[in-house]
């Protein structure tokens, strides 16, 4: 799921460089950027998010770490780009909580066993 997380911010962020018009612009909110700006910010978080789930798929606990910490910075991301894409935010906020639940419940010996009977 982190892995889709990320394909979606990367298009969402190319989306906002190429062309920022689509999205909603909020002249007096209190975290301002430039569209294109939030458009990198979601560039490279989608960037890092694909990175740390290919690291997930080995079960590396390196990657349970920094998918759940790429997942919160995700959720801030879009809290605080909320005014300019509504409902595409709060759903990836709702996808991203999601992530960080399923990061944080599953059992290291699960995935030990798993990666046992695969390999």
């Amino acid at each position: 799921m982190l892995l889709i997380a990320g394909v979606l911010g990367i298009f969402r962020g190319i989306m906002a460089i190429a062309r920022d018009d689509i999205f909603v612009n909020t002249p007096d909110y209190v975290f301002k950027f430039s569209l294109t700006g939030w458009g990198w910010i979601h560039l490279v978080l989608g960037l890092l998010a694909v990175v740390v789930s290919l690291g997930l798929f080995r079960t590396m606990t390196w990657a349970r770490v920094a998918g759940v910490a790429i997942a919160v910075l995700i959720i801030i991301s879009n809290f605080l780009s909320l005014p300019s894409y509504p409902v595409w935010s709060i759903i990836m906020i709702a996808f991203s909580s999601f992530v960080i639940w399923a990061l944080c419940v599953v059992k290291r010996e699960d995935l030990m066993d798993e990666h046992v009977r695969a390999g």
